[in-house]
């Protein structure tokens, strides 16, 4: 790897090159392609990204629909109902962000512009991230709350909040920090 590519690697974050700052107008030496196929690449990537991170936000919001129905929901008292309806919100939100670059794809496809459908798309996967982490705290809160109190449910969302952030934020910047060793052969 080049001195220029290990610095375009850490200030983007990736090595794959569609994190916001990293030029798409010449391709990957290492991989040998071109930059069209570079752009085909990140967006087949992200889109295998949007499809772990589907699964597991359908489930949640699923999960937070079922609630109502349940004979203890009726106990909640104004904070936990608030708590509730801003989760569902928030469930609604995320899917959204999720679903939004298969949007912008459906409106720009055949445009030639797939360098502002990737970089897009990233932003709404980071987005996506965020609201996930955000959601899953919320959750614990929310749980905890319900089942312990709320001074629990304040400690366990907040602690789900920096283990999702210390997950989601401090390892990737670490894992971004390091110099890229070359590939096996």
């Amino acid at each position: 790897m080049t001195a220029s590519r290990v610095t375009a690697s850490r200030v983007t974050g990736s090595a794959s090159g569609y994190r916001a700052g990293m030029s798409t107008t010449r391709g990957d030496p290492l991989r040998h392609e071109t930059p069209t196929e570079r752009l085909d690449r990140n967006w087949l990537e992200l889109l295998q990204e949007m499809r772990v991170m589907q699964t597991g936000v359908q489930l949640i919001a699923g999960f937070l629909l079922t609630l109502p129905f349940q004979s203890r929901f009726a106990e909640l008292d104004a904070w936990q109902e608030a708590q509730y309806l801003g989760l569902v919100c928030l469930s609604a939100l995320t899917i959204a962000f999720l679903i939004t670059p298969i949007a912008l794809h459906r409106r720009i496809f055949g445009n030639h512009v797939k360098h502002r459908l990737v970089s897009t798309g990233h932003v709404m996967v980071t987005i996506t991230l965020g609201a996930i982490a955000l959601l899953m705290a919320g959750i614990v809160s929310f749980v905890f709350d319900v089942v312990v109190g709320r001074t629990a449910g304040l400690v366990a969302g907040g602690a789900s909040l920096l283990v999702m952030l210390v997950l989601l934020v401090g390892v990737p910047m670490v894992v971004a920090s390091r110099p890229e060793s070359a590939p096996d052969s």
